[in-house]
This record gives C-alpha cells, structure tokens and sequence, in this order.
C-alpha cells in the first residue's frame, strides 16, 4: 500500500484494503484449524510470520525504501509483539480445542476494546448514550457466550478447557486492540509496508521460545504434514499475513481507527459459514444470540463514532 495521508488516500485502495479485513481475514480462522492439522501452533506462528515478514523487507528493500528507523522499528516491535504473538497467537492455540468459528464470534467483541482502551477519547466516547449502550450490550453478549460453556462444564462435569479458551480470547483480543491503537498513535511516519514488515517479524520471532518450551521441535516431523495444511499455511502467509495485516496497518493510517475495526462485523460470519458449510462445525442457538448482540453493540458504538467524526469534520470545515 503506498504512503499517503487520510485526505488524499485513493478511494478504491480503500475499498480493496477493506475487502482483504473483511474477507480474507474472516477466512483465517478456518485455514488456521486445517493448518495445525500438520503444524504445532507455535511452529506454525512462527513459520508464519516470519517468512511473511523477510518477503515483504525484502521487497521494501528492493523498492529502495527506508528501513532502519530506529524509532519505528521500536514501536512496529511492540504492537507487533501485542496483536501477532499475544492476540493471533491466543487464536492459534485456542482453535486446537474450539471450532473457528466460535473462535470468531468470542473475537467479534473485540471493537469494545478498542473503546476501553482508547483513553485520549474517553472524555468523548463516554458522553455518548449509543457509545455506553453499546458497551454494556457488547458484555451481554459476552456473558451469553460464557454462560453456555460455564453452564455446560457443571452440569456434565466436563473439563474447563473450553471455558479458559475463551478467557484467553477475550485477553488476546484485548492485546490486539492496545496493540492496534499503539501502532496508530506511534506509527506516524515512515513507510507503512516497512512498518508492517518490522511488526511481522517481532511477531514471528517471538513465538520461538514458546517452539522449544513447549518442545513442539522434538515431536515435528516435515514429512508427515499434509497437502491441505501446506496450502493452508501459504494461504495465511501471503493473504493472511502480507496482504491483510499491510491492508490493515495501511487503513489504520488512512481511517479511524473505529472504522477500521468494523471488520470484526463481516470476519465471524464468513468464519461461521466456514466452519459450518466445509469443516462441519457445529453452532449453538446460544452462540447464534451472543454474536447477534454483540454485533448489535458494535454497531451502536461505530454508529455513535462516526457521528462525532462528522460532527468534527463539519466543525473544521466551519473554521476555515
């Protein structure tokens, strides 16, 4: 994506970048759980990203750009670190034992995050009557959506695996919010394929010590994965990976941030259909009225934003 400002950024760039969040991304969660049918999570993070990272440097350096910033290179290594190994890497493990799709759904909460953690608009988000009903129907959709497995795990004495799956998706998508307002608000400058390369790579690398704890290298044989998790793994590097993480650091740059996270109402339907039509995944009623109202309380919260943004922009417009 090219280096431009949010007044003259391309409206078709737009539209193709914010097809690839939608769409793409919404599919990575169904080519996760093929993937690590022949992958350890760890190993498969780590393959992952930092294979996506050295091709997208090396194609920044062929480009002739700029790439040793220091002070960018430091914060494209936080957010990376916060969204790619904390916020993907929590979705990696948990699709060993949930299906995509639920995966998805629990992670459509994730715009009430980014409310939360966006503390510079506290003072104007809190003033909204939407902005509030949003969020305190956005954690009724969540408690919905623990209420069935909690219910579940004392009623069959069943194990809590999936009840902590859950919790570390709610923690991981946490990350991924802070880790995206960061990147925001520190990665003013520069160019925008660099600053997604430097933030693949620190995500990549940072799931190696977790391949050698958890001694997923000792148990990992080349020869015994499959065609499905080799397709699926080239499908996440240069789609999921290079194609949409640089669409959404891009649109990041360009958008506000509350526009840019309305992904989160397309990417759980497209996982859902998935998961359901090709992997056979099974979706409760529960779980159908969690998503519903948590995509109702995102609605409420971008609706609220995008007037105060048009509010904004007409007040400027009055002052010139």
């Amino acid at each position: 994506m090219p280096n431009v400002n949010k007044s003259n950024a391309s409206p078709l760039l737009v539209i193709i970048a914010f097809a690839f969040i939608y769409i793409v991304w919404g599919s990575t969660y169904f080519f996760i759980k093929i993937a690590l049918e022949g992958f350890p999570p760890f190993i498969l993070g780590a393959i992952r990203f930092i294979i996506a990272g050295f091709l997208m440097m090396a194609w920044c350096i062929i480009r002739g750009e700029e790439v040793f910033i220091k002070k960018n290179i430091k914060a494209a290594v936080i957010s990376g670190i916060l969204m790619l190994f904390v916020g993907n890497g929590v979705v990696v493990w948990v699709e060993q034992y949930m299906p995509s799709a639920m995966v998805a759904i629990v992670l459509s909460a994730a715009p009430i995050w980014f409310v939360l953690l966006d503390k510079e608009n506290w003072l104007l988000n809190f003033k909204s009557k939407s902005v509030i009903a949003g969020l305190i129907i956005g954690f009724i959709g969540v408690i919905l959506l623990f209420s069935e497995h909690v219910h579940t795990m004392f009623s069959t004495r069943g194990n809590s695996i999936q009840l902590i799956c859950m919790f570390l998706l709610i923690m991981g998508s946490i990350s991924w919010a802070g880790g995206s307002l960061y990147s925001k608000k520190n990665l003013l400058t520069g160019s925008a394929a660099v600053n997604t390369s430097w933030q693949i790579l620190a995500g990549g690398f940072a799931f190696i010590p977790g391949v050698f704890f958890r001694g997923e290298i000792n148990e990992f044989h080349w020869e015994n994965i499959s065609t499905n998790a080799w397709l699926s793994l080239i499908y996440l590097i240069l789609m999921g990976s290079i194609a949409g993480f640089t669409a959404y650091v891009w649109l990041l740059k360009v958008r506000p941030a509350t526009q840019v996270s309305t992904h989160a109402y397309v990417n759980p339907v497209v996982a859902v259909l998935l998961g359901v039509f090709f992997a056979n995944e099974k979706i409760t009623f529960m779980q159908i009225i969690g998503l519903v109202v948590i995509l109702g309380s995102v609605m409420l919260i971008n609706l609220a934003k995008y007037n105060q943004e048009r509010k904004a922009v007409r007040t400027d417009v009055s002052r010139v």
